[in-house]
C-alpha cells in the first residue's frame, strides 16, 4: 500500500472531499485525473445512495418489472409463455449482483487514482480541515458531498416494517399484497410502478394536484391515464392526514374522510440534505432550510470551500452531482470551465410509461416569456416502433416564436433512451429549422423528434399540422 493510501493526520492534501457519493466522488476521480492529490472521506460505502440505495437498484428492479410485464403480454406478440409471479429472493440477487459489480468498478478506479479514502463520519472543524474519529484531514480545498436522506412527514414515524422508506423497499423479501405510495413524485412513481407490475394493489397519495408536479402538466395527464389503465389508484390533491397499524398492515387517512387499508406505507415525500451537526454553519458556511448555499460556481462563500451534490439546492439527481464534481474539480485546477446550465440538466422518471424532459415546460416559458411561446405535441401513435412496442405517449416541444426550442417534454415505453439527443437540442439552442433538416432512422422511437421539429417548422410528414 502507498504512503498516499495510508493517509497519516497532518499530511496536505489539494482537495479534501467530505462525502462519496456521486457528486463526491465524480470530484475525487476527476481531480486526481488533473494531477491533484485528494482525500476522499466515506462514513460508509463509496457510490452513495445512488449506487447502493437508489437509483442502480431501483432501476434493476423496475428491469424485473418490465420483464414481468413482457411475459403478461407476451401472446399478443406470438410469444407462448404464462407469468406465474414474482421470486423476490432471485430478484434481489439479481439486483444485487449490479449494484456489486458497479461498486468493485468503482473501488478499482479510486485505487487506480491513487486517492487517499478515509472511512468515518467527518466533520468540518476548519474551512480547511475535515476531522475524522478525531484525526483531522486538511487541504487548500474542501468540498462538501455529504448528500441526502429520505424524508419523512411531521409526526410520521419511519419504523422500517410496516412504515417504510424506498431504502426499506429495496431490501422487502417478499412482495406485500397491496400498498400506499405516499407522494407522486419520481420516486412514488417508480416504486408504484414496479410494485403494480409485481402484482401489488398500489394506491398513490399525493396532496398536490398532480402526479410528477414538476414536469410539464401535458406529461403529469398522459401518466396519469396510463396509471388508471394500469389499476393504480390515483388521490391526487388529497393530502395525507394519519397512519395507524393494524392486525395485517397499515390503515392511512387522506383528506376528505377517506382510508385505506394495506400491508405497508411507502413514504416517498423527498430527501432532504444530510448537513446537520456536521460543523458547516460554525465553519460560516450558509444553509438554507438545510441545504448549503453556492454561487453559480458552487462556491460557499467560506474561501476554498465548495459544494456538490443533493446538499446543493435543485433537482436532486445523480447525474446532476457528477456534472458538479467535475465541474469543482476542474475550478479548483483553474481551468474556470463553463457553469453548469441547470435547466438543460436531463429528467426521467423510469415508471411504466417513462417520462423525460429537458429545459422549461410550458407553464415556466410562458412566465418568463409571455404570449412569444410556440408548442406541438407529436402523438406516439404515428410513430411506428412505439406501434410495435405497444406503447403511446408523446413528444411536446416548447420553443420562442422564430426562436429555439427552450423545452423537450417525452412520455412513452424507453423515451429515456431519447432524452439525449433532446438535451442536445436544448443546450445548443436549436431551432426547430435545425433538428428538422437531420435524418432520423425509421422505424425508431427517436424519428419521434424528427417528426416533432419537421411539424414544428410547418412541413409535417407523418403528422399533422
Amino acid at each position: 500500500m502507498s504512503d498516499r493510501e495510508t493517509f497519516e493526520a497532518g499530511t496536505d492534501a489539494d482537495v479534501v472531499v467530505l462525502g462519496g457519493g456521486s457528486g463526491g466522488y465524480a470530484t475525487a476521480l476527476r481531480a486526481a485525473q488533473l494531477g491533484l492529490t485528494v482525500t476522499l472521506i466515506e462514513k460508509d460505502k463509496v457510490g452513495g445512495t445512488c449506487l447502493h440505495r437508489g437509483c442502480v437498484p431501483t432501476k434493476a428492479l423496475l428491469h424485473t418489472a418490465e420483464v414481468a410485464e413482457t411475459a403478461r403480454s407476451a401472446g399478443q406478440f406470438g410469444v407462448l409463455t404464462a407469468f406465474s409471479g414474482i421470486d423476490l429472493p432471485a430478484a434481489n440477487a439479481y439486483k444485487d449482483g449490479i449494484v456489486a459489480r458497479a461498486y468493485k468498478g468503482l473501488q478499482g478506479l479510486i485505487r487506480s487514482r491513487a486517492i487517499t479514502t478515509v472511512e468515518g463520519t467527518g466533520r468540518l472543524v476548519s474551512p480547511t480541515t475535515v476531522e475524522v474519529d478525531g484525526r483531522r484531514h486538511s487541504g487548500r480545498h474542501v468540498v462538501l458531498a455529504t448528500g441526502s436522506y429520505s424524508r419523512s412527514l411531521p409526526g410520521l414515524a419511519i419504523d422500517g416494517q410496516r412504515v417504510i422508506a424506498s431504502e426499506h423497499a429495496l431490501a422487502l423479501e417478499r412482495v406485500p399484497t397491496s400498498a400506499v405510495v405516499l407522494g407522486g413524485g419520481v420516486i412514488g412513481c417508480e416504486f408504484a410502478s414496479l410494485w403494480r407490475s409485481f402484482g401489488v394493489e398500489v394506491t398513490i397519495v399525493e396532496a398536490l394536484p398532480r402526479l410528477i408536479a414538476a414536469e410539464d402538466e401535458a406529461s403529469s395527464k398522459a401518466l396519469e391515464r396510463a396509471f388508471r389503465k394500469r389499476r393504480i389508484g390515483l388521490k391526487v390533491g388529497r393530502p395525507f392526514e394519519g397512519v395507524e397499524t393494524t392486525e395485517h398492515g397499515v390503515r392511512v387517512a387522506i383528506a376528505g374522510g377517506e382510508t385505506i387499508e394495506a400491508e405497508v406505507l411507502l413514504v416517498a415525500v423527498g430527501r432532504g440534505p444530510v448537513t446537520a451537526d456536521l460543523g458547516y454553519a460554525e465553519q460560516g458556511v450558509r444553509l438554507d432550510r438545510g441545504f448549503v448555499s453556492t454561487d453559480e460556481r458552487l462556491r460557499t462563500g467560506v474561501p476554498g470551500v465548495f459544494a456538490v451534490g443533493d446538499i446543493v439546492g435543485g433537482i436532486q439527481l445523480a447525474h446532476r452531482g457528477f456534472a458538479q464534481g467535475m465541474f469543482v474539480a476542474e475550478e479548483i485546477a483553474g481551468l474556470r470551465p463553463p457553469v453548469i446550465d441547470e435547466r438543460g440538466i436531463p429528467r426521467v422518471t423510469y415508471c411504466e410509461p417513462e417520462v423525460a424532459s429537458v429545459g422549461l415546460t410550458e407553464a415556466k416559458a410562458r412566465q418568463q416569456y409571455g404570449e412569444r411561446i410556440e408548442t406541438f405535441t407529436y402523438d406516439l401513435g404515428g410513430n411506428p416502433k412505439s406501434n410495435i412496442l405497444k406503447t403511446q405517449g408523446h413528444v411536446k416541444l416548447v420553443r420562442v416564436a422564430d426562436g429555439p426550442v427552450i423545452g423537450i417534454h417525452m412520455v412513452g415505453e424507453r423515451v429515456s433512451e431519447l432524452v439525449g439527443e433532446a438535451q442536445l437540442i436544448y443546450s445548443w439552442e436549436a431551432y426547430p429549422a435545425d433538428v428538422a433538416q437531420l435524418v432520423h432512422a425509421h422505424p425508431t422511437q427517436n424519428e419521434a423528434l424528427g417528426e416533432a421539429h419537421l411539424a414544428l417548422t410547418g412541413k409535417p410528414l407523418h403528422a399533422h399540422g
